[in-house]
């Protein structure tokens, strides 16, 4: 059901490392992110796969993780994606900002769908050098029309994430216990259904 996959799709930061995903598995997940819906139907997302351990390191280099942990330098080496993909705007059809940034939280949301229902996870990242992923991805020349705008970091989860209710102070900021357990705090469903 639905509601069981998006209850298990959280944001994942560390992984088995060695379990790789397959080019095929991540082209599907591409795939079924391609046929949702799109801003007046523009259809601007294009996207970068990168699978093999040489390509995860250039790109891990680039990436910030879990802003809310400053204490948390990101996964230690065997603890890293097993892949990632880029999701890039094609200028040339790009409606704007605000409606990219509505398809790319339909796709996103569609490959982490996908990724938990085959048994993995991942984490969308906003936070990453542009420039320096831009050039990772060979698209950093003034020709260009693609610019990158979010990073999948997807494998094996390797983390215990739990679900659970704001902070004693109201505080919605996730945190992590002493047993590395990952919470993720929730508000109630009667403060969200109005």
């Amino acid at each position: 059901m639905i509601k069981d996959i998006a209850r298990t799709c959280r944001s994942y930061r560390r992984f088995y490392q060695d379990q790789r995903i397959t080019p095929e598995q991540l082209t599907d997940w591409v795939d079924t992110a391609r046929i949702t819906a799109s801003s007046a139907n523009a259809q601007p997302l294009r996207y970068m796969i990168f699978h093999t351990p040489q390509d995860c390191a250039r790109l891990f280099e680039h990436v910030a993780w879990a802003g809310a942990l400053p204490d948390w330098d990101g996964p230690v080496e065997g603890e890293r994606p097993s892949a990632y993909i880029v999701m890039l705007r094609d200028e040339s059809v790009s409606l704007g900002e605000k409606f990219t940034a509505w398809d790319e939280g339909i796709a996103a949301q569609t490959i982490m769908l996908a990724a938990t229902e085959a048994g993995f996870g991942g984490c969308m990242i906003g936070s990453f050098g542009k420039k320096s992923v831009a050039a990772t991805c060979g698209v950093d020349g003034d020709d260009s029309t693609l610019t990158p705008d979010l990073v999948l970091a997807l494998g094996k989860p390797k983390e215990d994430v739990r679900l659970t209710g704001p902070q004693p102070d109201g505080s919605l900021k996730y945190y992590r216990n002493d047993d590395a357990v990952h919470f993720v705090p929730k508000r109630p469903l009667d403060e969200v259904l109005l």
